[in-house]
């Protein structure tokens, strides 16, 4: 541990000790209130990322702030979407705005990894944000942003349970050929048509737009928002959105859209994780053979995996409380709840794997 942080750590420890009883692990959405001042707003603001939200949530129930100020609870995470919408009447909306500071103008709630990036970078002083939760690393160069590591996560492919295409192993490169509007013999498809696997046309589909799973499984499939072929689409058959990890997109008997494994587990598990379970039935496929899930865990070895962040401004990475909570890792029973990277039970309860390089900060880059 920097010894310049340990006056801190121990104040925390003694806070962490006091609290550990009222502190809570299942996921809640946005946050809570803090159970000794019944206070929402805190210290360490995060928005974005939709895949990260619930894991995110359930660590700032966790992680105490070092100074007690202004709240025993350091981290405010808010989800992507409205957590109280009803899609029968979108009322109250998805998409609706959130106020992060007491006094502060309510703003446009950011829907996914790239939305909460650009919010953080428009938000130059820290006014409403200080960090943006994200499951994909930097889009450009540069040293304006820094993504902190902290897990683990793999992404595969999911239908619905009806679909003839439930059980349907598909490589990596079949994957590749149908998101690039090709058959599974890489012969482009003629435009506004679509590939034809065991008798059922095949519809590629998206996450929203800012989705950073999006973009994450665009990179993979060798494809961007600007080479999309006819064949691919973010709404779903009514016209509405896609959202990410959310099975109710997959109407037609042949959709297929990527799914994070973790946010999967995690939402499989919700009768102990507090998650809302939106599969609506979906079910998640191999890829070359190789299971999703081993021992109803993440599987490492999965041919797709990535890491996910959370990213701050790097000019504010020597502050105590982003040190402590994001960087460091202590290993010390006496410090149980000051640094994410310690909370490897809860990690690992919301689907994803821990990584041996959690709090890193050399990863960085201006968006």
């Amino acid at each position: 541990m920097n010894v310049k942080f340990a006056a801190r750590a121990a104040l925390a420890g003694g806070i962490a000790a006091i609290s550990l009883g009222a502190l809570v692990a299942p996921a809640q959405a946005d946050p809570q209130p803090d159970p000794f001042t019944g206070n929402t707003f805190r210290q360490l603001v995060g928005v974005g990322s939709d895949t990260t939200q619930d894991v995110m949530n359930a660590l700032s129930q966790q992680i105490v702030d070092s100074d007690n100020f202004p709240d025993p609870l350091l981290i405010a995470s808010y989800n992507a979407t409205n957590p109280n919408w009803d899609p029968t009447d979108n009322i109250p909306p998805q998409h609706d705005n959130i106020v992060t500071r007491s006094g502060n103008t309510a703003f446009p709630r950011p829907d996914g990894s790239g939305a909460g990036i650009a919010t953080l970078i428009g938000d130059t002083n820290a006014a409403d944000v200080d960090f943006a939760r994200s499951s994909n690393g930097p889009a450009t160069p540069g040293n304006d942003l820094t993504f902190i590591p902290y897990a683990l996560d793999a992404v595969t492919w999911a239908v619905k349970p009806t679909s003839p295409l439930n059980g349907e192993s598909f490589t990596k490169a079949d994957l590749q050929n149908l998101y690039q509007c090709k058959d599974l013999d890489g012969n482009p498809l003629l435009p506004n048509t679509f590939a034809e696997v065991d008798g059922v046309e095949v519809h590629p589909l998206l996450p929203q737009a800012g989705s950073g799973t999006r973009k994450f499984w665009e990179a993979q499939l060798n494809i961007t928002d600007a080479t999309l072929g006819s064949c691919v689409s973010d709404k779903k058959s009514d016209g509405t959105d896609v959202q990410e990890h959310d099975g109710s997109g997959l109407q037609r008997d042949g959709d297929i859209m990527p799914f994070s494994i973790a946010s999967f587990i995690a939402q499989t598990n919700s009768a102990t994780t507090g998650v809302t379970d939106r599969r609506h039935g979906a079910v998640l496929q191999t890829i070359g053979g190789s299971q999703p899930t081993v021992n109803s865990k993440l599987n490492t070895d999965f041919p797709i995996t990535r890491e996910v962040y959370n990213v701050f401004r790097t000019t504010r990475l020597a502050d105590p409380d982003i040190f402590l909570a994001f960087e460091s890792k202590f290993d010390d029973p006496s410090l149980p709840n000051i640094a994410i990277c310690d909370q490897g039970d809860i990690i690992e309860k919301f689907g994803f794997a821990q990584v041996d390089n959690c709090g890193a900060t050399n990863i960085t880059g201006n968006s």
